[in-house]
């Protein structure tokens, strides 16, 4: 595999997001490839104090870049290799999309799917519509599975 392939995790504060982060680490050691955590911040709602507004993107971009910064830590310890790490600010699905098909060195996207209930917006944008059309490979990992299995099929 090209020393350039890298997972690309999309990371919430979800659980599934750390099942995601657990899969594409193993995986990764396995064939060789990075792995790099991405988080996207939502834009907040125009507010018309823009001091007020400045200063909840930058506490949501903080809050981002330590889950980041915590998962990256875990990452490492996992298998001795620290991932990337990449905070985008707008609208998740067309970012990821756009960061996605602008960087050819991305072979999978990996997110992390709820144990119950419905898909989340992501799971159902990227495996929707979009499945069919995306660069890469999209890999969907169950948020249920446990650290056993999770080893077992990385």
């Amino acid at each position: 595999m090209d020393a350039a392939a890298t997972y690309l995790v999309v990371i919430d504060d979800s659980p599934e997001s750390r099942v995601a982060m657990r899969f594409a680490v193993l995986r990764a050691a396995h064939v060789g490839a990075d792995v790099r955590l991405m988080s996207v911040v939502r834009p907040t709602e125009f507010m018309h104090f823009g001091a007020v507004q400045s200063m909840m993107a930058a506490e949501a971009r903080d809050e981002a870049e330590a889950l980041l910064a915590q998962l990256a830590g875990e990452a490492e310890a996992m298998e001795g290799v620290r991932p990337g790490v990449l905070v985008l600010e707008g609208e998740p699905s067309a970012l990821i999309l756009a960061h996605v098909k602008d960087n050819p060195g991305i072979r999978a996207l990996v997110l992390g799917t709820a144990s119950r209930g419905t898909p989340g917006p992501l799971v159902s944008f990227f495996a929707g519509e979009r499945a069919g059309s995306l660069p890469c490979i999209l890999m969907l990992v169950p948020g249920s599975l446990d650290p056993d299995r999770l080893a077992t099929i990385a």
